[in-house]
């Protein structure tokens, strides 16, 4: 029975390690996609568009080069 509660136990610590670590990367990961400086190489394209967070607009940068995205907070 013991072992029943460790195996199950274990899972649940796992678990909840894999979301507090998936937490952080994304994270990262918008939080480099939007800022106040539009870094080189990127180009202004015609698309807004409005985060549903913070309900700030966003002005979309594209690089052609990457094919990558940049959003830029509308000041």
């Amino acid at each position: 029975m013991k072992w029943i509660i460790g195996f199950y136990g274990l899972q649940i610590i796992l678990f909840i390690l894999l979301i507090i670590i998936s937490w952080f990367i994304w994270d990262k990961r918008f939080k480099k996609k939007h800022g106040r400086e539009v870094p080189n190489g990127f180009h202004r394209t015609n698309e807004i568009s409005i985060d549903p967070t913070t309900n700030k607009k966003l002005i979309v940068y594209y690089n052609p080069e990457t094919g990558k995205r940049f959003y830029k907070e509308e000041e």
